[in-house]
């Protein structure tokens, strides 16, 4: 059996605010547990869980609830490079300082 995973402090707050925003969507789109669980293939405890931020609640799972409450689209947002500034300044930061165009190499025959 696999060692559980024990999230820092971070990770179960990120956790917890992920499930009450899932939530707070779900109950502003007047939808019960029962609906969203099975449009989402899953039960109403693991909905359960999964709002309440449980990290033993599996990314798969997250995914089909953002699709059926219509935001899964946002998920792909969550690492896109695009918006990733320290990756940008690292990227931009091993940026060679100049530029040279590289000759091609001169054989004894060529002048």
């Amino acid at each position: 059996m696999p060692t559980p995973h024990l999230p820092n402090s971070v990770v179960r707050k990120a956790l917890r605010k992920l499930g009450a925003n899932i939530h707070e969507a779900r109950m502003r789109r007047r939808l019960p547990m029962s609906v969203v669980a099975e449009r989402a293939s899953t039960s109403r405890p693991t909905l359960s869980r999964l709002e309440k931020g449980d990290s033993s609640v599996s990314i798969g799972i997250y995914a089909a609830v953002l699709q059926a409450l219509g935001l899964l689209d946002d998920l792909a947002l969550l690492a896109d490079p695009a918006r990733d500034s320290v990756g940008q300044q690292l990227s931009t930061a091993a940026l060679p300082r100049r530029a040279r165009i590289s000759g091609r190499k001169r054989s004894d025959g060529d002048a």
